[in-house]
């Protein structure tokens, strides 16, 4: 009868640590350990311990979707179904020391990159603006056409390899035709027609 019972308490005991273990598995902090760009999973350290490759969570993964990976060293939480940290799911985007929030307005949404990029977007003064880092450019792809509604002001060069047409006339950059300008050294007098 002894026997019998300290085998049942030996059995409780185990399961009473299982169940301990689980719980304090369920909702796990850690760091960003290593990144698998390919697969894409990550590794997190939490503690001693460095987890299994894991799947983090992104903005979208559907028919719609996005790439933004998390960084080396980010704080995250792995949420684990059952309180198994191999089945976990890792939930990134917690500001540390190592990094700090990039800005403290409450109406305006920024973007900071690793190069130094910024874009902005402020609710307050409808303001959006794309600061990029020296050397950085912009390329829009728009095969149906781009069109700008307002004012443009353009402080650098403007290249285009097609001909430029301006106003309800659509007059034409490269072919255009003026009168009354004076051939060679001459200055025309007025606007252009």
């Amino acid at each position: 009868m002894i026997l019998a019972r300290a085998s049942a308490t030996i059995g409780g005991m185990d399961k009473l640590s299982d169940l301990t273990r689980r719980l304090e598995n369920l909702i796990r902090g850690g760091t960003i350990a290593e990144i698998d760009q390919n697969a894409p999973l990550c590794r997190v350290k939490s503690g001693g311990l460095v987890s299994a490759w894991l799947p983090f969570f992104a903005p979208r993964a559907g028919t719609d979707s996005e790439w933004d990976p998390p960084s080396i060293g980010e704080q995250c939480v792995i949420l684990s179904p059952s309180g198994d940290p191999a089945t976990g799911f890792v939930l990134v985007g917690i500001y540390s020391n190592q990094f700090p929030a990039p800005d403290t307005s409450l109406t305006r949404h920024r973007r900071k990159y690793r190069d130094g990029a910024v874009i902005d977007y402020d609710t307050d003064t409808h303001t959006l603006t794309a600061t990029l880092p020296s050397g950085g450019k912009v390329d829009v792809v728009a095969p149906g056409g781009m069109s700008i509604v307002g004012n443009l002001d353009v402080d650098g060069l403007i290249n285009s390899t097609q001909d430029v047409t301006a106003g309800p006339q659509k007059i034409s950059l490269i072919n255009h035709r003026t009168s009354g300008v004076q051939r060679g050294g001459g200055v025309s007098d007025g606007p252009v027609p």
